[in-house]
């Protein structure tokens, strides 16, 4: 008891010792944050410029599941990624246009071997998307895609 009491009682005065002028402690002022103004979304372009994020975003045919199942089914190992047990993620990027298919498909990062070729083979390959919408009209969307080169023993 008298050592929790003693405890109590240093706590508190190196408390007020810090308060009080430690040239180790900032004080940071508290700054309210800004009202929060519900703004529209921006009007939607009448050109075919690629946005990155829309009111509707593109969606593949079945959604997500759909879409692994898809990569999954048509993604082939490259023999010689296989043969030198070579793993990774490759980063595709492409545009899902305004009627739903896939162009401008590349590879922001690869790991090579023969695996950034047969992620470009199976995304160019893919069906038409449920394009993005901005306003009620279709729009063409700027899309990312991981696609992991993982080995099974």
């Amino acid at each position: 008891m008298r050592l929790t009491y003693t405890l109590a009682m240093l706590v508190a005065s190196l408390t007020t010792m810090a308060q009080e002028g430690d040239p180790n402690i900032r004080h940071v002022p508290i700054i309210d944050d800004p009202p929060i103004i519900d703004t529209p979304w921006p009007e939607v372009p009448d050109s075919n410029q690629v946005l990155i994020v829309v009111e509707e975003m593109p969606s593949f045919p079945g959604g997500m599941p759909a879409l692994s199942a898809y990569v999954s089914e048509h993604l082939k190992y490259p023999e010689e990624a296989k043969n030198l047990r070579h793993e990774g993620l490759v980063l595709m990027q492409f545009v899902v246009e305004k009627d739903g298919s896939v162009s401008n498909v590349e590879v922001i990062r690869g790991i090579g071997y023969g695996c950034d070729e047969e992620a470009l083979r199976v995304v160019k390959a893919m069906p038409a998307w449920k394009p993005g919408m901005q306003g009620g009209k279709p729009v063409c969307v700027r899309q990312s895609l991981p696609m992991r080169f993982k080995l099974t023993d």
